[in-house]
């Protein structure tokens, strides 16, 4: 058997909205570095925190990335970020390696679990999302059309707020990423603006 081998056993991908791992399965996502797959876990919206993402005016080194939610939450604690801090203190199901999601991880949440019937937003990189699989495509009035997983949709015991999510992928010293539950919007806002966080935790695939 070879060490990648080792390194991730078999999984069985299981359907999206299924429990898994702590929480529901929402996708999968490929790491553009090393090419390796990851299966994305979404928690509970029990779990879900609010907050500032970090210091305003501040640039964190190694919060960056599209995919590695983890490393851009480990980094953001490291440079003060309370938010940070508290995801990485989850302990769900008895896994503790919960994330604030990076914006492609980000992305398949909102993709698979559409909160509303609105039109989606059709505006810069609304959708597009090269690092899952399979790739996501830039957003239509009508998909992604609202989530079937009843639990999942406005009102639901699981559904996302219509309201501003953080990412854990910066844009610059003064934003972050962030999307928009209503209707998909994705772009940045400012650091310091408190904002709601759904927590992730992902699991190698290959």
């Amino acid at each position: 058997m070879s060490v990648a081998a080792q390194a991730a056993p078999a999984v069985t991908i299981p359907e999206i909205g299924q429990p898994f791992g702590g929480g529901f399965f929402s996708g999968i996502t490929r790491d553009p570095d090393t090419g390796k797959r990851h299966l994305n876990i979404t928690a509970g919206a029990e779990h879900e925190l609010e907050g500032e993402w970090g210091k305003y005016g501040e640039k964190i080194e190694g919060a960056d990335s599209f995919t590695n939610s983890r490393a851009n939450t480990e980094a953001m604690a490291a440079a003060g970020s309370k938010l940070a801090q508290q995801v990485l203190a989850l302990d769900i199901g008895g896994f503790t390696d919960w994330a604030i999601p990076a914006r492609d991880v980000q992305e398949l949440q909102y993709r698979h679990f559409k909160p509303t019937t609105e039109d989606n937003w059709q505006y810069g990189r609304s959708g597009d999302n090269p690092n899952s699989e399979p790739v996501g495509l830039l957003h239509t009035e009508e998909s992604p059309a609202q989530t079937t997983l009843a639990a999942f949709q406005a009102g639901g015991a699981e559904a996302f707020k219509d309201t501003w999510y953080w990412s854990s992928s910066q844009r610059s010293a003064y934003g972050a990423f962030t999307m928009l539950f209503d209707d998909g919007t994705q772009g940045s806002l400012g650091k310091n603006g408190e904002l709601r966080v759904r927590p992730v935790r992902s699991q190698l695939i290959d």
